[in-house]
């Protein structure tokens, strides 16, 4: 029901990944006002958006939406606002989110990066990924496995990263609450005074249709009364 009459090939679909449709500033502001218009109280959507914001910061592309919605239950946020509040990673944080967290993480774990943060990082995750393609394919023959790069890949790049992003996920997590929560409560009270204003004037036109048709019946009974006067 939900899906595209016209599906997209797959080059379209991965740039429109890159770049949506309308650019990222129409993105955003599909984000703003679907947050805003969400049924629930400002602090749990602020909260939502608190857990989507910290699952951001963690390695695991793919998974984002599921942990974001786990993290909403057990922070009893908003789980709508929390996948929302996952569009927080996107290809324009992408690379600061990697930065911090994994120099962050090495320095906590007390370990360094071998090579630069940009080009290992993309290197390494090509060398893991070869790992898996020609180790499967090493399997199936019967042939013996290498897991080098994979554990590399593990030690250099996804728990040093996992470390690192706990605490600037938690400190972009509550700014991202503090500034969202004012901003959901005084666009719900303006909501509610707008539509409390459209309810007075509809109960004002109804009261004024009613009074209408009370005047046009008490009219026709005085008429029918006139009438029969004349007649008598």
């Amino acid at each position: 029901m939900f899906k595209r009459r016209d599906t997209l090939p797959v080059w379209e679909r991965a740039a429109r990944m890159l770049w949506p449709k309308g650019g990222w500033h129409r993105a955003a502001l599909y984000v703003k006002h679907r947050l805003r218009r969400l049924p629930d109280t400002p602090r749990k959507i602020a909260r939502g958006i608190m857990a989507g914001v910290m699952t951001t910061f963690t390695p695991f592309y793919g998974l984002h939406f599921v942990m974001a919605a786990a993290l909403a239950v057990v922070m009893r946020g908003n789980v709508m606002a929390a996948l929302l509040g996952t569009f927080f990673g996107n290809p324009l944080t992408y690379v600061p989110i990697a930065v911090v967290s994994l120099n962050f993480g090495h320095w906590m774990l007390g370990t360094e990066m071998r090579g630069e943060v940009d080009e290992g990082l993309t290197a390494k995750f090509f060398d893991a990924s070869g790992d898996l393609l020609w180790n499967s394919w090493a399997a199936l023959r019967g042939q013996d496995v290498d897991w080098t790069a994979t554990a590399v890949f593990w030690n250099d790049v996804v728990w040093p990263w996992t470390v690192g992003g706990i605490v600037p996920g938690i400190v972009t997590g509550i700014a991202a609450y503090a500034v969202s929560l004012p901003l959901i409560e005084a666009y719900q009270r303006r909501r509610r005074g707008i539509l409390a204003k459209r309810l007075e004037t509809i109960r004002a036109k109804a009261a004024q249709r009613a009074a209408g048709r009370a005047e046009a019946k008490a009219a026709r009974k005085d008429a029918k009364r006139g009438a029969g006067d004349a007649a008598s």
